[in-house]
């Protein structure tokens, strides 16, 4: 049977058909790639995780660190996940980093994605120095900053009396009790979420972030003068003295100037 032309009406429908086709489809694929995007820049990775920029470049989505976990923490992002697809990662008021000493995830990663020699203290492997996040306290959410008495994150932390330390301070409101507010040192915090884990609340008052979305940042226009190594940082410091027409007079002169025409 001949087949009969097209006619320029169909064609212009099938046409616009296959554009909205695309477009909707390119819609999906944009909008799945930004959810992925904006997850990742939230998602704790294993012990020694390179920069997450580095992390996805490298990590061939093995799930060799996966199956070394002897607790289950880590688990590779499956599709609908709207995470990286195949990349480990853990959620700590599931199944937190149990900080195990060997740290079997990292040394069975093939490409450097998980870094040995940044949970690596005097040539030994310690979890201690792990970088993982950095716990964040919702201070309206603790009930130990209600007055109540809990200390559940404090008694997780396997970096007692160092990651988290509990700060006693008198209860004006009753004026007898005492608040034992948890207090989270960043520098000791290795983000294990432990603390996530066994906080009482809801949801949890005390969670993890990775490090830079947690803490902010002071730049390099501020010095700690008494700190003598973060005053290394002006060995290479350059200045520059913009001058201005009032920058030429002196302080009072500049202060005073126009208030003779006020009197």
């Amino acid at each position: 049977m001949k087949k009969e032309p097209l006619s320029d009406r169909r064609k212009f429908i099938l046409n616009m058909a296959r554009g909205v086709g695309l477009a909707t489809l390119g819609g999906f694929v944009w909008s799945a790639y930004v959810d992925e995007v904006t997850a990742s820049s939230l998602l704790l990775r294993p012990p020694g995780a390179i920069k997450e920029s580095d992390f996805l470049r490298t990590c061939i989505k093995c799930g060799l660190c996966v199956e070394a976990c002897p607790f289950d923490t880590l688990v590779l992002a499956k599709p609908g996940d709207n995470k990286p697809l195949g990349t480990p990662y853990f959620v700590p008021r599931d199944i937190p980093c149990y900080m195990c000493p060997e740290i079997p995830c990292v040394p069975v990663c093939p490409t450097g994605a998980l870094d040995e020699s940044s949970v690596t203290r005097d040539g030994i492997l310690d979890i201690n120095v792990a970088d993982m996040g950095v716990a964040v306290i919702d201070d309206e959410s603790c009930i130990a900053f209600w007055g109540i008495q809990c200390d559940a994150c404090y008694r997780a932390c396997p970096l007692l009396g160092k990651a988290i330390t509990i700060e006693y301070q008198k209860n004006e409101r009753t004026g007898k009790h005492a608040f034992m507010k948890p207090i989270v040192h960043s520098d000791a915090c290795t983000g294990c979420g432990l603390c996530e884990k066994a906080c009482v609340t809801e949801k949890a008052a005390i969670f993890v972030l990775p490090r830079e979305v947690a803490k902010g940042r002071a730049g390099d226009y501020y010095i700690k003068g008494w700190d003598k190594e973060d005053e290394k940082r002006l060995e290479n410091a350059t200045s520059q003295t913009t001058t201005t027409e009032i920058s030429k007079e002196s302080a009072i002169d500049s202060l005073n100037e126009g208030l003779e025409d006020l009197y």
